[in-house]
């Protein structure tokens, strides 16, 4: 029996997991899911504040995707605290935290969650150091925080000059095997700056991507984002993914629907009908993934 292709998904947030994953899963292929991890908002981000530990929020939506588990438990797992001092917080990122602070062990939080959700698939963080995301705006203003990308208190029609990691952080290692064993590498789709970007600048990370020889394929976000891509058209978002990774894209799969448009294009850019009232449809995306 030949092995499985083994497929390497980068992204953060809601976007890649229930776009990519939830498909992708039902096939015979081997799966890695990569997570952003400095999420600074919301449940995620009061966490790490009040716990110094690494954001629970969106490796938490690869874990609930991938798992073989009953519709009740995933309903607890999505269940989100309202009133009282746990207002706002939701029950997994709450247990990803007290494991991680039970254990002290990374690796065997993986291990253990994988294992209670019946997970055969290796779900991966991007780093476990303790980091920033920061963007610099074209006024030459420093935005901190991931929240405060994602969200935008500043003027969001300026746009995003440069973002980096403050302190600098070190790829988690079984994230760079991933990588090297990868037969085909999907990026996104999901933010830019406040998801995307704050993987790809973890040192390794973009280092082991320029040296596989996978293939790489990006998945272009449906419609801009005020404060991050204004105006961006598919060839920006395209031309900054390749910054980020320092190497070129074998495709970049776009929707033709899409208020995200196309300008020039080339035989990398791959145009389908992949969506559904705004939204990825995960079905026709992997149907096209898969063709490729």
């Amino acid at each position: 029996m030949p092995n499985k292709k083994r497929y390497l998904c980068f992204g953060g947030g809601n976007a890649m997991p229930k776009a990519v994953l939830s498909e992708l899963k039902k096939h015979p292929v081997d799966i890695s899911v990569v997570s952003a991890m400095l999420d600074s908002g919301g449940s995620a981000g009061r966490l790490r504040r009040d716990y110094k530990v690494s954001s629970p929020g969106d490796i938490r939506r690869a874990f609930v995707e991938l798992s073989n588990t009953t519709p009740e438990i995933k309903k607890l797992l999505n269940f989100r605290f309202s009133g009282g001092e746990l207002d706002g917080h939701n029950f997994f990122n709450i247990l990803l935290t007290g494991l991680e602070l039970s254990s002290k062990n990374y690796t065997k939080l993986l291990s253990e969650v994988s294992r209670l959700l019946d997970i055969p698939f290796d779900v991966l963080p991007a780093t476990t150091d303790k980091s920033n995301l920061y963007a610099i705006l074209e006024n030459g203003y420093i935005v901190s925080g991931e929240a405060n990308i994602d969200v935008p208190a500043h003027d969001g029609n300026l746009k995003i000059k440069k973002v980096f990691l403050k302190p600098p952080a070190k790829a988690y290692g079984k994230t760079i095997t991933a990588i090297r064993k990868a037969d085909v590498i999907l990026i996104g789709p999901g933010d830019l700056y406040s998801s995307l970007a704050q993987i790809f600048l973890v040192k390794g990370i973009p280092e082991a991507i320029k040296k596989s020889k996978a293939k790489k394929i990006y998945i272009c976000n449906l419609e801009n984002k005020f404060g991050e891509t204004n105006d961006y058209s598919v060839e920006d978002f395209a031309s900054k993914i390749e910054e980020f990774i320092d190497c070129s894209l074998d495709y970049v799969i776009y929707d033709k629907k899409s208020s995200v448009k196309l300008i020039n294009g080339g035989p990398k850019f791959i145009g389908a009908n992949v969506s559904n009232n705004k939204i990825h449809n995960p079905k026709k995306l992997i149907k096209t993934i898969l063709k490729l």
